[in-house]
């Protein structure tokens, strides 16, 4: 089984005329891609407390909106590998009727329209409130309860919701967020999965995230071996969550890469990963002048490939 090339659908796949960008990402080289349903319901909004009406439409309305999409893609044979629910799902300053908002109306909608979709995965961030209750584990309490409220659903759908590595935003710099030791994760995946008696939590590793907080990409991936489902696939400086291509930034003159791309093969070559090489890389895409947009997702996709020939190679 190959490992198959996805991108997000963030500024690539058109509302107006889906089937234009569907042939467009199929011409490129993706058979699979990470549907960007946050896009429906910005962070920055979220997070100004600015919420838009998208979700309050009924189920049935929302499934009618994207059944060009889903039908866009099938007509090219892309599968809708992953989707990215909006976030966050908490707000620490919010008020209860935003935060109940978002995770009884906003989340639950999510799954059903991850369903209609014919995905298998879902991306859920944890809750950022590590400062503000004092603790990862109380962190993790809030976000597990978060989580077990949408179980019975995600058994119900056979949906793998995955939780990512985050950073957080401390005194101007990034610091480690929800989801940043390997060896908690998979010990919590395992003991909600277990209570459900079904695969209902999985991981996403997500390489820009962890380049800036400097964790250790093949520990951390083979740490996770199988809970390991899908890949946030994007590249930055250091400093920044900027989402570009891989290997555009570069630590010395030398032009050593930024990010350890290497580990990150040999992680994924030692637990065997069999998913999709996902990249999450949708703000590169406006990076470029709008008529490169093709020749970009064609690059993307190249690197994609270059991952998958070297992964296999590896011994």
């Amino acid at each position: 089984m190959k490992l198959g090339i996805g991108v997000q659908t963030q500024n690539a796949l058109n509302d107006d005329c889906p089937i234009e960008g569907a042939k467009m990402l199929k011409e490129a080289g993706f058979d699979a891609v990470d549907f960007s349903l946050h896009r429906y319901l910005k962070n920055k909004d979220i997070y100004s407390f600015s919420i838009n009406r998208f979700f309050e439409k009924t189920v049935e309305e929302l499934e009618a909106f994207f059944t060009p999409h889903k039908e866009a893609l099938e007509q090219v044979g892309i599968d809708v590998w992953q989707m990215h629910m909006p976030y966050p799902m908490y707000v620490p300053k919010g008020s209860r009727q935003l935060n109940e908002y978002l995770q009884k109306i906003v989340a639950p909608k999510s799954m059903r329209l991850c369903s209609f979709l014919d995905c298998k995965y879902i991306v859920i961030h944890g809750f950022k409130l590590a400062y503000y209750l004092g603790s990862e584990e109380k962190e993790w309490e809030a976000t597990q309860a978060f989580l077990e409220e949408l179980a019975p659903l995600a058994k119900s759908l056979n949906i793998t919701m995955c939780i990512e590595n985050l950073y957080d935003g401390i005194g101007g710099r990034a610091v480690e967020g929800p989801c940043c030791d390997a060896v908690k994760a998979a010990s919590r995946i395992d003991a909600m999965n277990d209570k459900y008696g079904a695969e209902v939590l999985g991981f996403c590793f997500d390489t820009g995230h962890a380049n800036l907080v400097h964790l250790d990409f093949e520990q951390f991936i083979t740490t996770l071996e199988s809970r390991l489902k899908v890949l946030h696939i994007h590249d930055n400086d250091g400093w920044r969550d900027l989402h570009q291509i891989p290997f555009a930034f570069t630590k010395t003159r030398e032009n050593k890469s930024a990010t350890d791309w290497e580990g990150f093969m040999r992680g994924l070559k030692n637990i065997g990963y069999r998913g999709t090489l996902n990249f999450e890389t949708g703000p590169a895409l406006t990076s470029f002048p709008d008529d490169m947009k093709g020749d970009t997702l064609k690059f993307i996709a190249g690197i994609g490939r270059y991952f998958a020939r070297n992964i296999e190679k590896m011994s």
